[in-house]
């Protein structure tokens, strides 16, 4: 299992146990489903509406919150279909806004467990080189996020 690094750097939401163990859970379904190696290392930052505004202004001149932010160490090369890593090393950051999760899960009907893990699948699939500019990548990504969801038991509704 890849190591799997939660910082919760906020203080809205409570973080609990089965909540650290969902996210873990979903990051390394994510990882072995698409064949990376065990010898990575992820880090997921759970933070506020205003945390992840600010991150978004920085790095995309965006001001306003988003759900889900990736930060990748390295890139994936075109053609190449997952990271090939030899020896431990960072993938990347991922942050979340648990404000913002909380607001989606009940505006499309679905639990917060499943939002938070479909925020996770989604942000290390981006580290993974995944993406949704196009409308073949976002169907692409979108497929994948459904067959991870599925497999750890948190489909549409639940």
């Amino acid at each position: 299992m890849a190591n799997i690094i939660i910082s919760n750097l906020q203080d809205k939401i409570d973080i609990t146990e089965e909540l650290k163990a969902l996210i873990i859970k979903a990051a390394n379904t994510v990882l072995s489903m698409e064949k990376v190696s065990d010898n990575v290392e992820v880090s997921i930052a759970l933070v506020d509406d205003i945390y992840i505004q600010k991150l978004n202004h920085q790095y995309r001149n965006i001001n306003a919150p988003t759900d889900v932010l990736s930060f990748a160490m390295r890139e994936t090369v075109e053609g190449e279909n997952s990271l090939n890593v030899y020896e431990e090393e960072l993938l990347g950051d991922v942050v979340i806004s648990l404000e913002r999760a909380k607001s989606q899960a009940l505006e499309y009907g679905h639990s917060f467990q499943r939002e938070v893990g479909f925020l996770v699948v989604h942000g290390i699939l981006h580290l993974l080189g995944y993406d949704h500019e196009s409308e073949e990548e976002k169907v692409v990504m979108r497929q994948k996020e459904e067959e991870i969801l599925k497999t750890i038991d948190l489909t549409r509704g639940i």
